[in-house]
């Protein structure tokens, strides 16, 4: 069997690893704060994240052709199926470590910094494109500022509209309210996340001349994207749902609405615009932005402060795993 054919069935299987990962990784954030409320049992909430995902990502492909054209150009990138690999290993070993550790980091920051640690490796800081890539990276730093705002701004209406009252009936509505907004903000995260995989596999159909256009995104590669991250997404991540669900805040189900919303709406109006962002970052930074507006020092910061620690940190560790396993790769291939 060819060389080139055998490293791009790798690349499908590790696209579609890196998707199954994400899928409990990333996932758990969209559900943490309805489980967190008591609006879902655990295993509804999963079941509901699952099929919301899977609808979500065969519904758009915006973000899957950013993910192919924006970061480097398919065209000219040396050795890309050796790149391509070696960015979805850093990836997968990096949400994998995360995940393990509890820390809700970024699959979205993973996976770019991946991508662009194995080009610089092969060929050098020339093999980005700048304009696409600094586009994203703008994408990623804006997203969680712009949820914590929206975050603030939606629970601070909440506190007007629903000031007088009863705190019980309030709570009990809003946690029926919840199930629905639970389900939105699942539908969005497989809008943008599921994506993200499509946009592997469609960079190495077209680096390695099985594919003439980056801007198709193949039926085939959309549907195995959103099965591979609907499965996973039925796994949980019940150690990262602990951390963004009770951790940041304790949220009581107004909280919880005024925080899906948020995540939601950030999340949508980046997959509106082709635009990749972090949905670990927008669901945390909403919540932040929540419990700001609700009591400032009802906020835990000491783990907010460890999130963004670990965000930070996110892109060149994994720019540098990747690079470091390109060079693994060629030795081997």
């Amino acid at each position: 069997m060819d060389a080139i054919l055998i490293l791009t069935i790798l690349i499908v299987i590790g696209a579609l690893a890196f998707d199954f990962i994400n899928g409990f990784h990333d996932t758990a954030n969209s559900i943490a704060t309805s489980v967190s409320t008591k609006a879902l049992k655990p295993r509804q909430a999963i079941i509901l994240a699952a099929v919301m995902n899977f609808v979500g990502a065969i519904t758009f492909t915006g973000v899957a052709k950013t993910i192919t054209k924006d970061i480097v150009d398919p065209f000219t990138l040396q050795n890309g199926s050796l790149v391509i690999l070696a960015a979805l290993i850093s990836a997968i070993f990096w949400n994998l470590l995360t995940w393990y550790l509890g820390i809700p980091s970024s699959s979205s920051h993973t996976l770019i910094g991946s991508i662009a640690g194995g080009a610089i490796a092969a060929s050098g800081f020339d093999s980005l494109n700048y304009a696409g890539f600094m586009k994203i990276i703008q994408a990623l730093i804006f997203s969680p500022l712009l949820a914590f705002a929206v975050g603030y701004i939606v629970y601070s209406i909440f506190k007007v509209v629903f000031r007088n009252h009863s705190l019980t009936r309030t709570n009990r509505n809003f946690r029926l309210i919840q199930v629905a907004t639970a389900a939105l903000q699942s539908f969005s995260h497989g809008t943008n996340d599921a994506q993200k995989a499509m946009g592997i596999i469609t960079l190495a159909l077209v680096a390695n001349g099985f594919q003439e256009s980056p801007d198709e995104i193949q039926r085939w590669v959309q549907v195995s994207c959103a099965i591979a991250m609907g499965l996973g997404t039925s796994i949980g991540g019940w150690k990262i749902i602990k951390t963004v669900g009770g951790k940041i805040m304790k949220i009581r189900p107004i909280n919880g609405v005024a925080a899906d919303l948020t995540g939601a709406a950030v999340i949508f109006g980046a997959t509106y615009i082709h635009l990749p962002v972090s949905t670990t970052h927008v669901i945390s930074s909403g919540i932040l932005g929540v419990g700001a507006s609700h009591r400032l020092k009802g906020v835990k910061w000491g783990t907010a402060q460890r999130m963004l620690i670990t965000w930070v940190i996110t892109l060149p560790i994994s720019a540098l795993i990747a690079g470091i396993m390109y060079h693994i790769l060629n030795l081997i291939f």
